[in-house]
């Protein structure tokens, strides 16, 4: 009654053992180019809008987040800081 299930083992590990061995690897991280449109933004001292525009449409590909170009708003700390003042 064992040897058919040792059998069986034997088999399943021979299987999983060649399964291992010829199969492709997997090409590791990400299979997009976002890392190398990042890796473009390029901005000259001063830049216009249209120009801060441009490159944050460049980052945040192939997100979908929506682009800003505006200065980020007043956090609560530094609302205290300046009150303090």
């Amino acid at each position: 009654m064992a040897l058919p299930i040792i059998k069986l083992g034997l088999a399943a590990v021979a299987g999983y053992y060649f399964f291992n061995r010829f199969r492709k690897p997997r090409a590791g991280g990400s299979t997009t180019n976002a890392s190398d449109a990042v890796d473009d933004v390029k901005l000259r001292p001063h830049p216009s809008v249209d120009e801060k525009l441009d490159e944050g449409i460049q980052e945040t590909f192939p997100a979908s987040d929506p682009v800003s170009v505006v200065q980020p708003s007043e956090t609560a700390y530094e609302r205290k800081q300046r009150t303090q003042s």
